[in-house]
């Protein structure tokens, strides 16, 4: 299994770092921080260049809105040193669901177990 992981690592980017970057991040990375999913970001000593190993599958929208601005030069300092005021109404950052099973559909959506009927619109029909 060790020579398949390391194949794969050679290989795809989606299924964790590269090689490449892995040794990238030996080289030249300093780790910064980690957020709640286990993803760990990274930047050059000098600070310029800033990025993300993610813990799994390599899918953008896991990164919560903390990180993404420090990801994006918009904060200087990480959310582990001055993180963002929340307000009592913020939910819990979720990556986007969208093409699985807890994607969200309407009450009219086939999609859903038991698609409700919906009266508050007419369907369309041409004369």
């Amino acid at each position: 299994m060790g020579i398949l992981n390391t194949l794969l690592r050679a290989v795809t980017w989606w299924n964790g770092q590269t090689l490449g970057t892995q040794f990238y991040t030996w080289r030249k990375g300093e780790k910064v921080g980690e957020d709640t999913q286990g993803n760990i970001f990274y930047q050059t000593r000098d600070g310029k260049k800033r990025w993300v190993i993610y813990n799994g599958e390599a899918e953008a929208s896991r990164v919560d809105a903390d990180w993404h601005g420090w990801l994006h030069h918009t904060f200087k300092e990480p959310p582990t040193e001055r993180p963002l005021p929340k307000k009592d109404w913020v939910k819990p950052h979720q990556e986007n669901l969208t093409g699985t099973a807890l994607a969200y559909a309407p009450a009219g959506s086939l999609r859903r177990p038991e698609p409700q009927e919906r009266r508050d619109y007419e369907a369309w029909s041409p004369e």
